[in-house]
Formats: C-alpha cells, structure tokens, sequence
C-alpha cells in the first residue's frame, strides 16, 4: 500500500518543483495565464523561507512513510529538495534588494547620498529582524492608526480614510505626510491591505500617514478615481496639521492602479478637469514613490497588456478608446510627464506578471527626458507584483530605499525654503 502511494507523493512533488520555477521565472506574463502565475509566484518570492520548511515538512512525510524504498519515493523527496534549495536561492537574491535601492540612488544623486540628508531626519540601516521574517504580515495598524474610516467626500465608506501617526510625534504640523493609495486594478481593494510595512516603517520615524479609499468600478466610472484622491489631498492640506502633519510636504504613493493613481496625481496638480467642484484647492505634492505600476493606456509604445484595453474600455472608462482617445491619453501619467515634474521614485520588478517592466522603463525615460528634478528607479531582479505587502527582505530593502529618497527630497526642499 505504501508503494502505490509514492507516485502521489511524486506527482506532489514535481507540481511544488514546477510551482517554485514560475516563482523563479514566471511561466507567463500576459494573458489570462498570468493572474495565477502572479499569485503562485507572488507567495514563493517573497515567502522563500516559509515554503520551503513546508517542503522539509512533506519530505521528512516521506521518507517516515518509507520513500527510500522504492525509486519514485526518494524522486519525490529529491525534487522536493531540489525545489528547497531553489527557494533559498530566491531567498538569497531577495537579500540583494539593498544593492539595488543603493545602485539606484547612486545614480541619480551620487555615492555621497546619504550626506544629502539632514543629520536631524537621518536614520541607520537595521536589519530585518527574525520576528518579522517568521511573521511577515504586519500588524501595525492596530496600534499606529489613530483615526480611522475618517469622512473626506460624499462616496460614503469608499470617500474614508486612516490616519496613521506614532504618540511620540509632536503636534507643532511639522511632520512629513505620506498619501498611500491602494491598488486592486481600479476595480477591488481598499486601505486596511497594503503599504502597511511602508507606513509602519515611517510613523516610527516621526511621519503621519494617510492610506484612502477611493471609488472602484465598476460603480465608478473615469475619472472619479483620480477625482477622489485629489480630494483626499485637498483633505490632507486642510486637515493634517491638527495630527502633527505638515501640508506643505506630501508624498505620494501606491502599487499597480495605486501607482497609476499616484503617479497622476503628481503630475497633474490642480487641473481643473480633476478637481470638479474644488477646483481652487490646492492639490500639490512634493514626491511620487509609485510602485509597479501602470504608467499608459494608449499602448503607444507596445509596453502595454495586450488583454487592458477591454477591460478599461468595460468597466473602468466605459468608452471605446478609439472614440474617446482623448479622455485615455490624458489618464496616461506618460501623458503628463512636464518639466516641472515633482522628485519621483519608481520601484518595479523584473518578474512582474501583471503589470510589464518594460511600461516602467518607458515611464522613467521620459520622466528623465523631461523633468527638471531627481528621478530614481529601481528595477527589483526575480520580483512579483505586489510583492511590498509582506515585511520580506525585499520589502524592508525598499522602504528604507524609500525613506532616503524622501529624506533628501525634505532636505532638498528645506534648504530651498531657507534660501529664499
């Protein structure tokens, strides 16, 4: 009985073999393929160590079960093994993050770029501790979120947001502002599921945070999701300083629709044709940290998915993009991009299954092209979409990476302020 079994155990274990390959290298990046690639691959990139203890756990399964007594049963427990060690590899390389973020930097403002910072704002690199890394979900809006479901417009629990301030951060309104947007392709997701190791990470070093919800369609209908998040920031200007925050300095930021939306955002400060009805406020930021995220509608330069356009044009839109180009290319932060372009960084990874690297590349030329301030990017080997949501190597690589990106942008702008 316990032979006929081992070809079970042997098909198990070729499927986690294959499965930690499509971590490695996804099997597909466009397509309706892609959607499970992303999902499979996404929990093995950054989740390395947990699977592979879950091999250790079915081989040890095995071979109590007598594996080595026939050859299908020690095949099984040397897949399984050799899907471990291909795991710890991917461990390895998501350690390399930190090398990437300082590649990045050193390009953009040079290998001195930590002396760019303040003294007063500037921070030493920890390592990831043991705890995070056995829990990888971060727990820390229970006890960094000081208000939530706050109302900013008329769209009910889809116009709320959180904010997030540590009880050591003074309330003079000196404190620096982070807008997290979330993503779920304009269609799902809300505030409580990402950015929280970024916000964690910087309410601990004196930030206030503010992660919104916005209006998703198929309900909401183009441009009501950039019209909410420039209604949040208008919010955030008249609001923030009664929690410690300054709304003279706003960062922006958000993965996939967020990083859209994010990016948008920073590039079209107070247009009017965002802004119905408040259309006077004051809707500017002073960084955009947009994070894999969709950069065109238009698929001018072929970088675009070639399954978006139907359903933008279904759900999203609610227009053909041929008879309203006009309403998609101005949507585009590619669009957008201008001279007068706020300090951006852009984070995106290689193995993207949702969202193409190569839209990034673009978005970052021409950002280069055109912007008179810094731009960063940095382009994550062997990394998934959405990968930020777990407190993983990568993840805490980045929002350090993230926090001396601002760090300069705030030096930058102080010293500015005090030139003048």
């Amino acid at each position: 009985m316990r032979t006929r079994s081992m070809p079970r155990e042997l098909r198990s274990s070729v499927v986690r073999g294959l499965r930690t390959a499509n971590a490695f290298k996804p099997f597909a990046r466009n397509g309706h393929l892609s959607v499970p690639c992303f999902f499979d691959g996404w929990l093995r990139s950054e989740l390395p160590l947990h699977v592979a203890a879950a091999h250790s756990v079915a081989s040890v399964r095995a071979i109590r079960r007598g594996a080595f007594k026939s050859t299908a049963g020690s095949a099984a427990v040397v897949v399984n093994t050799a899907a471990s060690l291909q795991l710890m590899k991917i461990y390895r390389d998501a350690n390399g993050a930190q090398d990437v973020f300082r590649a990045a930097m050193n390009d953009e403002f040079g290998t001195n770029y930590l002396h760019r910072i303040d003294p007063a704002i500037r921070s030493d690199y920890s390592p990831l501790s043991w705890q995070r890394k056995l829990q990888p979900l971060s727990a820390a809006r229970r006890v960094m979120c000081v208000d939530k479901n706050v109302s900013y417009g008329e769209r009910g629990r889809r116009n709320r947001l959180d904010v997030w301030r540590s009880p050591e951060t003074p309330l003079d309104g000196s404190a620096p502002v982070l807008l997290q947007i979330h993503g779920g392709a304009w269609m799902i997701g809300n505030k409580e599921e990402q950015g929280q190791p970024l916000m964690s990470h910087l309410t601990e070093r004196g930030w206030v945070c503010v992660a919104i919800n916005y209006g998703l369609s198929p309900r909401a209908t183009w441009p009501d999701h950039i019209v909410d998040v420039k209604r949040a920031i208008a919010w955030i200007k008249q609001n923030i300083s009664s929690y410690g925050g300054d709304p003279n300095f706003i960062a922006v930021t958000g993965g996939s629709a967020g990083g859209h939306l994010s990016s948008l955002a920073a590039l079209t400060a107070n247009d009017p044709r965002y802004q119905p009805g408040f259309e006077e406020s004051d809707t500017t930021v002073q960084a955009a940290v947009p994070m894999y995220g969709v950069y065109d509608f238009t698929n001018r330069d072929g970088t675009s998915r070639t399954d978006m356009q139907k359903v933008l044009e279904d759900r999203v839109f609610k227009t053909r993009f041929g008879v309203d180009g006009d309403s998609w290319h101005a949507a585009s932060p590619m669009s957008r991009v201008h001279v007068d372009a706020p300090p951006f960084m852009v984070v995106h990874g290689t193995n993207d299954s949702l969202v193409p690297i190569e839209q990034a590349r673009s978005f970052v030329e021409l950002l280069r092209k055109e912007s008179m301030n810094p731009v960063v990017f940095a382009e994550l080997p062997g990394t998934q979409h959405a990968y930020d949501i777990f407190w993983s190597p990568r993840t805490h690589a980045t929002v350090y990476a993230i926090e001396q990106f601002l760090g300069i942008v705030r030096s930058d702008t102080a010293q500015f302020v005090a030139s003048e």
